[in-house]
């Protein structure tokens, strides 16, 4: 699931990938935030929560969230720029490759959390997590041809709702059965997702209450066990180029 990509993708692949790793993202949001106060996926509220800070002169927590946003967007480059460098040497596992770098520095942050005081534990972790997040949803994004995305639940609700729209009105207006096919995979794939990081999220707040540091660590290795049959992988890139994120105005695939 995370060595193919574009036409060799179909609704089963794009389903187990989105489902465990949003699971995964919705139970480092919810234990990021039990440990820090911040929210390290929900990149919407920080905006938010920027504005409404610079409003009332609270200049800590606007700093606050500029390094929350600017460290998921170090992450999104980051991703960008190993998957170009991976597909210039027909690398098909560097998507895996960059997910395993995910379980590694999600590792150190857990081993961070259980071995330092408040002082420097907080805003590594803080800034730490939004940076993997980042790093996680933008290589889903260019794998799944942006049709996946874990962390961006806005997105998926969004789709949920415009799909479900779709697929009512399809038992009222006659439409092509391939494309009445194509909508309800889509809507169960996002619908699917959705739930997966509020799973996660709920599992993600008992078990970090419970475990603390230790849950951190239990995810970076089950992150590890998900990316490193990929990671492994010895296949060769086609000589397409990746599925790109669509331009304003385009629809999905």
């Amino acid at each position: 699931m995370l060595v193919h990509e574009g036409a060799e993708r179909n609704a089963s692949i794009d389903r187990r990938l989105g489902c465990s790793l949003a699971a995964i993202a919705g139970a480092v949001n919810a234990a990021g935030f039990l440990a820090v106060g911040y929210y390290s996926a929900n990149m919407t509220g920080n905006v938010s929560a920027l504005a409404s800070s610079l409003h009332e002169g609270h200049l800590e927590l606007v700093l606050s969230c500029c390094g929350l946003i600017l460290a998921f967007v170090a992450g999104a480059v980051l991703s960008a720029l190993l998957v170009n460098a991976g597909r210039r040497r027909h690398l098909s596992s560097i998507y895996a490759r960059s997910i395993l770098l995910e379980a590694c520095l999600l590792g150190l942050l857990g081993a961070v959390d259980l071995l330092f005081s408040a002082q420097p534990r907080d805003p590594v972790l803080a800034f730490g997590l939004s940076f993997l997040m980042g790093l996680q949803n933008a290589t889903v994004t260019r794998i799944s041809g942006a049709r996946v995305r874990t962390t961006h639940m806005t997105g998926m609700l969004t789709d949920v709702g415009l799909e479900l729209a779709d697929w009512l009105e399809s038992f009222f207006h006659p439409v092509d059965p391939a494309r009445r096919t194509g909508t309800r995979e889509r809507l169960g794939l996002h619908a699917a997702i959705v739930l997966s990081f509020t799973l996660g999220g709920v599992v993600g707040a008992f078990l970090y209450g419970w475990w603390s540091a230790l849950f951190l660590l239990a995810l970076a290795g089950l992150l590890a066990c998900l990316s490193l049959p990929g990671a492994l992988s010895h296949e060769s890139v086609s000589a397409q180029e990746p599925a790109s994120v669509p331009a304003y105005g385009e629809k999905h695939p």
